[in-house]
This record gives C-alpha cells, sequence and structure tokens, in this order.
C-alpha cells in the first residue's frame, strides 16, 4: 500500500520538475540569446498596451498576441474584470494596476480580452455559487456578482446553460469592464482627450479565432 505523503511529495516533485526544465530551456532560448533586449528591460519599462485578461490557464494573452517581454502590461483576474471605481477601505488589486498603467506607463491602449469556456461566466450565469462561504465558492461568488445586471438579459433570452447562452454572458462581461474602466476619472478622462483607447476583445478557445467588439453596437466580430 502506497503512503499518500509519498504521493504528494512525487506528484510535488514532478511538479516542480517541470518548471525548473521548462526554466532551463528559457535561459537557453529565451534570455541567452536576447541579453541586450534584457539588459534593457531591467532599466524600465515602456509597454503602450495594458491587457485584462482571465486567470484562465488555456488564455495567455502573451502567447495569443506574440509579444516579447516588456510589450504588455497584462492583469489577469477571475473572468477578466475591472471593478467599478470606488474609494471604499479595501484592497484594489485591478484598480491599483490600473492607475499605474495609464497614470505612471502612460499606455495608449487597453485591451479588455474575454474568453471561451471562462467558468467565471458560467459560474455568474449559473450562480452556482450564490451563498457560498468565504474559501468555499464566496470569495467569486462575491467577485462575479459585479456581472449580475448584465446576466438578466442573457438568461431571460437565452436561459443558463449551454453554449449559445455561455457565449452571451462571457461577451457580456467584457462590455461590463469597459463600462467600469470609464468610470475611473483617470480614463474617462484620457479617453476624451484622445491619448487612450479601450477595446474589447474575446478569444474563442474552441478555434483559436480573435473577436474584435464594435464601440458603437458593442458586437463581436472576428479578425480575419
Amino acid at each position: 500500500m502506497t503512503d499518500s505523503s509519498t504521493e504528494t511529495g512525487v506528484a510535488e516533485n514532478r511538479v516542480l520538475n517541470g518548471l525548473i526544465d521548462g526554466y532551463r530551456r528559457f535561459r537557453d532560448s529565451g534570455w541567452n540569446p536576447h541579453r541586450e533586449r534584457w539588459a534593457r528591460l531591467s532599466e524600465g519599462q515602456q509597454p503602450e498596451v495594458m491587457i485584462v485578461a482571465c486567470s484562465d490557464s488555456r488564455v495567455d494573452p502573451s502567447q495569443i498576441f506574440d509579444v516579447d517581454p516588456g510589450e504588455i502590461f497584462v492583469v489577469r483576474n477571475v473572468a477578466a474584470l475591472v471593478p467599478p471605481f470606488e474609494t471604499s477601505p479595501g484592497h484594489h488589486g485591478v484598480s491599483a494596476a490600473l492607475e499605474f498603467a495609464v497614470q505612471v506607463l502612460k499606455v495608449k491602449e487597453i485591451v479588455v480580452m474575454g474568453h471561451g469556456m471562462c467558468g467565471g461566466c458560467k459560474a455568474a450565469l449559473t450562480q452556482e455559487l450564490h451563498g457560498a462561504e468565504p474559501g468555499q465558492g464566496g470569495f467569486i461568488a462575491d467577485w462575479i456578482s459585479m456581472l449580475d445586471e448584465a446576466r438578466a438579459p442573457v438568461a431571460a433570452e437565452f436561459g443558463t446553460t449551454g453554449r449559445p447562452a455561455e457565449r452571451e454572458m462571457e461577451q457580456a462581461a467584457v462590455r461590463v469592464s469597459i463600462e467600469n474602466l470609464m468610470t475611473f476619472p483617470c480614463v474617462r478622462h484620457k479617453v476624451k482627450t484622445g491619448e487612450l483607447t479601450l477595446r474589447g476583445t474575446f478569444f474563442a478557445i474552441s478555434d483559436g479565432v480573435l473577436h474584435l467588439m464594435d464601440k458603437d453596437t458593442g458586437q463581436f466580430a472576428p479578425v480575419t
């Protein structure tokens, strides 16, 4: 009979070894051949784009947009959500990153990237975590409650299960984040003066196609 602690130790070693192997490949192919670029990056960063993306392991913005280190400033969280501007006490991680990108780095564009098969958006649609205790799903439920208002028309027209409903919820979440971005005074000011542009995008995991949101209609069309 195998001791469970032994199995855990083996699994931990396997995961760590995989990360170390990846680091060694990076040193060989990503760092050593590009030392001049890394030397420049060690002096500071000047990305022109901030991307708000989901924490989902399948949708890495750097890979999807094929960019080098230093080119994009990325914030990832459940469902790629931007909360509305508020000054209540608390730890405002997304707001702090947004403030840094806009006010310090002076990015020219903010891209919100939703994606297909998003677990956070699915949970917002089904409300399966509603009422859960913190640590048992409650933190997620509280976070995705930002989508409650947008959920209502989606559920009314498409129901709360199935890919059509989920896709509508995923794209509605992008629109919510774009709307919330405009509640930040610094963002609103720079958008009005033309110093900053907001864009909504949607990446479909199933076919690998990126969609852009029309700023006037809020509809998404594939990039060809």
